[in-house]
């Protein structure tokens, strides 16, 4: 979100198992999530998130799709705050201009909010990536005349 800094109002969750095996049980489910104010602080976006999983996370089945959706985007200088409403307090703003400005100078994904790593067979599979010739001038063909 740290691009334009919009600030998210709400969060949907969803959940649902694999749509083809039908010898297995279906489920499907979301919940939307509304934040207390318009915010950009990842840290309150996650809680909201694992929030509404705890809602629509049923045990048993398997699942084939999870889906996170931020939700009531807008800018910070086009919502006018509610007089009586919370706001983002100034020291979170200033904590993800810290974490968007570390990223940005060491590279996205330098600082980034605690997880546990991936087990190795579940990382993603490199080998059959496609170029990205329109988004990376390193892998552009380059062609050359005699």
């Amino acid at each position: 979100m740290a691009v334009e800094s919009p600030l998210c109002r709400q969060v949907r969750v969803s959940l649902r198992t694999g749509m083809f095996n039908p010898s297995e049980a279906k489920y499907a489910n979301g919940v939307l999530c509304q934040l207390p104010y318009p915010t950009d602080d990842s840290r309150l976006i996650i809680k909201a998130v694992q929030a509404g999983l705890k809602q629509v996370y049923r045990e048993g089945f398997s699942y084939a799709k999870a889906q996170v959706l931020l939700l009531d985007l807008c800018r910070k200088n086009e919502y006018t705050p509610d007089l009586f409403a919370p706001e983002q307090p100034v020291k979170t703003e200033r904590l993800m201009s810290t974490l968007d400005a570390i990223n940005n100078r060491w590279g996205s994904g330098t600082l980034q909010p605690g997880r546990i790593a991936k087990p190795a067979e579940w990382a993603m599979r490199r080998e059959l990536l496609s170029p990205a010739y329109t988004t990376r001038w390193s892998e552009l063909m380059v062609a050359k005349a005699r």
